[in-house]
């Protein structure tokens, strides 16, 4: 039986984005099942009582943009502190994803969570916008008109809302957060323990 990590994410969060391709490396290497559950973190936030970032103290704002330029460096990854379009919803852009990965499969949509990410802190794309997704969609090489249409059916919003309510269940309260075996890892910063946790298991 193969190793699974669940994968709870919201496609805006810059430390997803900083994480997202080291994570896919490390599944790949480890031969993991990837169990990818874009999730809506406001909803998580109701519960485990984060706060969006508009609303968090201006000494921990200030803090995260140091933090994002420090590993903006040391991955040697492209990432604007201040996009232009940030804060931004993220819920069009998961519910995109899911719809990948029901008709394309996790492989594809990972690679489209990837480009979401960048899209937002590389490239300063609007993802709230449904034209600028389905055109991610098509230079991923899928057609980003029928994800776009197909993110709307019932289907991905009820695996939308399933995947938040699997997130409350499972104590997440911020993102990128991964389980395995039982075992949360909180943040892009957490990956090395996984890796280990995988490479033991």
């Amino acid at each position: 039986m193969s190793k699974q990590v669940d994968y709870y994410l919201t496609p805006p969060s810059p430390f997803v984005y900083l994480g997202h391709e080291r994570f896919a490396a490390i599944a790949a290497r480890h031969g993991v099942q990837v169990n990818l559950k874009p999730c809506d973190l406001g909803k998580v936030f109701s519960v485990s009582g984060g706060l969006p970032l508009a609303q968090r103290p201006p000494q921990r704002q200030a803090y995260r943009l140091v933090e994002l330029a420090r590993w903006s460096e040391y991955l040697g990854l492209p990432l604007n502190l201040h996009p232009t379009y940030f804060p931004v919803s993220g819920d069009a852009a998961s519910k995109l994803i899911i719809a990948a990965q029901l008709a394309h499969g996790t492989a594809r949509a990972m690679q489209l969570t990837g480009a979401i990410g960048a899209a937002v802190w590389a490239q300063q794309r609007n993802i709230a916008d449904a034209a600028t997704l389905a055109q991610l969609a098509d230079e991923a090489g899928l057609d980003g008109a029928s994800l776009l249409k197909a993110s709307e059916g019932k289907a991905v919003q009820d695996a939308y809302a399933q995947n938040t309510q699997d997130a409350i269940s499972a104590g997440v309260f911020g993102a990128p957060w991964f389980i395995y075996d039982g075992q949360p890892f909180w943040g892009q910063d957490r990956l090395d323990f996984l890796d280990r946790a995988l490479a033991a298991g």
